[in-house]
């Protein structure tokens, strides 16, 4: 698996990423920068309407697609794939079924490990982890932007797909 930013995990001098998303930024139609904590855009999210299927895109700054999310239809739990460039399903994410107070999703990674996502979707206050590892938390508190929460990718981590998913998290909230 392709690592868009950062390197391998445990490389020295690595930093976690920090991003800036918008909330519900996926009204279909909808095209937005991904910022990260220093204001540069990072990523570009093509919000595509087609057929009767919600497609997002999400491309670098150079404008290659590296990621689309296309929303299964008639499932009876929620479900998302995640697909590269190539066409090929890369994540597919599904709502837990039963959710005690806090809302849960498994993230099952093509060719990596599975995720486990936890915390309050709808209020942007979420952990996604591998096993006891932390990915990635996305929480409002770094940045007083109304409608925005931050994005925060440990080092090694894929930043696109970790992106992909929170933006797929925020469509099947």
């Amino acid at each position: 698996m392709r690592r868009i930013m950062g390197g391998l995990r445990g490389h020295e001098g690595e930093s976690l990423q920090r991003y800036k998303m918008r909330e519900k930024l996926v009204t279909i139609g909808d095209d937005y920068w991904i910022e990260n904590e220093a204001g540069e855009r990072a990523f570009y999210v093509d919000g595509k309407a087609l057929r009767i299927r919600d497609t997002l895109i999400i491309k670098d700054v150079r404008g290659n697609e590296l990621y689309k999310l296309k929303e299964k239809l008639l499932r009876i739990k929620d479900t998302m794939d995640i697909q590269d460039s190539d066409g090929k399903t890369a994540a597919t994410i599904k709502k837990a079924l039963i959710t005690p107070l806090r809302d849960r999703f498994k993230v099952e990674v093509a060719n990596g490990p599975e995720m486990d996502v936890q915390g309050n979707i709808l209020d942007h206050e979420y952990e996604i982890k591998e096993g006891r590892e932390k990915v990635a938390e996305v929480s409002k508190k770094w940045f007083r932007i109304r409608d925005t929460y931050g994005v925060e990718v440990s080092p090694g981590q894929d930043a696109a797909l970790i992106l992909a998913i929170t933006a797929a998290l925020d469509q099947m909230a």
